[in-house]
């Protein structure tokens, strides 16, 4: 069978033609069954339920019941869909596989059949959803009760998220319309392959003059509606390592992590702040690479932004799930704190245990940011950390400027390392606010009691953690 990478013919059967670059045609238009078998194993196909339609289907359009036949001998298959349970890389899911071949992977009533017949078979068993995506969207030819299909498919989804039931994506060359508005965007983890069409509006009906990298796996990626764009040949293990990740979640609150930096603690508060603005201290990166046995990322905030700088994901320690949000030690912009509101949404229903680590000097207060909506971001973490029922464990690892840091610091389980400070303000901003001259900055420092050790005693952090060896 092809790998999942692999061209297909087009429903003409004729050769897929070259694109205008001449690079070769997009990855992942290839048969349904072909497609599973590159991903996973032992799959086992549920039984559909049956349907009674009227010639050419509920609009009698004529020409469906041949053109539905021409698909059937083209793929082998009875509707563009098909699923079953089956297991990727050890892990056990329920997968939906969409075949391109059978009239552009669209969406009909019958197609809806099949897709609620997984979700529910997924919730009776307990097992997570994958997605397999390849379509053009809802089918012309039922007209209004095949898009009518995207509402069940959205019903469906609420009940799996009340069940606490993960959903994964894979969205193939191409995924458009109602199926990327539902199945694809509508998951908790979407993976994508490189070079894929995917976006809301198909080829065909885009305006003339869009722009076409908008509409491709890395223009989503970019855009934050995707997690990731992944190789096909390393689909198998990320899929199945996602799969583990979401269905393994830790107990208890988790530990914070040892200090990897200063051993001492600071004398003065300006002393603090130097060290935790230190070009050498230990960020983010190594704290997550060295506390995570493996990790995948979540990248977007599902609002059009995506911003690096704050690492959100899960990760497996001790073969347990905990998810986790960390600053890297500059100004965290909207996006990132949308995106780490959104793992911990999804990793409170899934009850997996949450680690966060705050690095910043604050939001990031230029125009832009307030455009985008800094105060509204902030707030829905905030919001986020205070309705979360998972253990949330927090550790500032370098700075805490003001609320920007606040926001993802647990209320009762904050920790500090010892070269780390937490503000209600930095010394430079508040010496500007209170029209003291820069001179005095070192003194306010002091005067903040920001140092990790005065923030033991005004009780806003647990404790002080110590090295790997204290």
């Amino acid at each position: 069978m092809p790998p999942l990478s692999a061209p297909a013919p087009p429903p003409s059967g004729r050769p897929s033609p070259p694109s205008p670059s001449g690079a070769p045609p997009a990855p992942g238009r290839v048969p349904a069954r072909a497609a599973v078998a590159a991903l996973a194993s032992d799959f086992a196909e549920l039984p559909y339920p049956p349907r009674t339609e009227r010639q050419d289907g509920p609009l009698a359009w004529a020409g469906y019941d041949d053109a539905r036949a021409l698909a059937r001998g083209r793929t082998g298959e009875t509707e563009s869909v098909i699923a079953g349970t089956a297991t990727v890389a050890g892990e056990t899911a329920v997968l939906l596989s969409f075949d391109f071949r059978y009239l552009g992977g669209s969406l009909g009533e019958r197609t809806g059949d099949r897709l609620e017949a997984a979700y529910t078979a997924a919730r009776e068993r307990g097992l997570p959803l994958v997605s397999l995506i390849a379509t053009g969207g809802s089918r012309m030819q039922e007209g209004m009760r095949a898009l009518h299909q995207l509402q069940r498919v959205a019903a469906q989804s609420v009940l799996n998220r009340a069940a606490g039931l993960p959903q994964i994506a894979v969205v193939t060359d191409p995924t458009t319309g109602g199926g990327w508005a539902t199945l694809g965007a509508g998951a908790d983890v979407v993976l994508a392959l490189p070079g894929a069409q995917v976006g809301f509006a198909g080829s065909r009906v885009r305006p003339p003059d869009a722009d076409p990298a908008a509409y491709t796996a890395e223009g989503q990626l970019a855009a934050g509606a995707v997690d990731a764009v992944v190789a096909p040949d390393l689909l198998p293990a990320r899929l199945g390592r996602w799969l583990r990740l979401l269905t393994t979640p830790a107990t208890g609150a988790p530990e914070p992590p040892r200090a990897l930096g200063a051993a001492s603690l600071p004398a003065t508060g300006w002393d603090a702040v130097h060290r935790a603005r230190a070009a050498g201290r230990p960020r983010a990166e190594a704290y997550l690479d060295s506390w995570f046995d493996v990790r995948e990322p979540l990248s977007g905030d599902r609002c059009g932004g995506a911003d690096d700088t704050v690492l959100c994901g899960f990760g497996l320690r001790a073969g347990r799930s905990i998810a986790y949000a960390a600053q890297t030690g500059t100004p965290t912009r909207p996006a990132g704190y949308r995106t780490a509101a959104r793992l911990i949404r999804l990793a409170d229903r899934l009850s997996v245990p949450v680690l966060t680590l705050v690095d910043t000097p604050g939001a990031a207060n230029d125009a832009a940011a307030e455009r985008a909506g800094a105060g509204a971001a902030i707030a829905d973490v905030f919001a986020a950390v205070a309705a979360a029922r998972v253990p949330v464990t927090s550790l500032v690892i370098g700075e805490g400027g003001s609320g920007g840091a606040l926001a993802l610091a647990a209320p009762a389980a904050t920790w500090a390392t010892p070269d780390s400070y937490f503000s209600v303000i930095g010394p430079e901003a508040a010496a500007a606010i209170l029209k003291l001259p820069h001179a005095d900055v070192p003194d306010l420092a002091g005067r903040l009691r920001l140092r990790p050790q005065d923030l033991v005693e005004l009780g806003v952090v647990r404790g002080v953690v110590g090295g790997a060896a204290g």
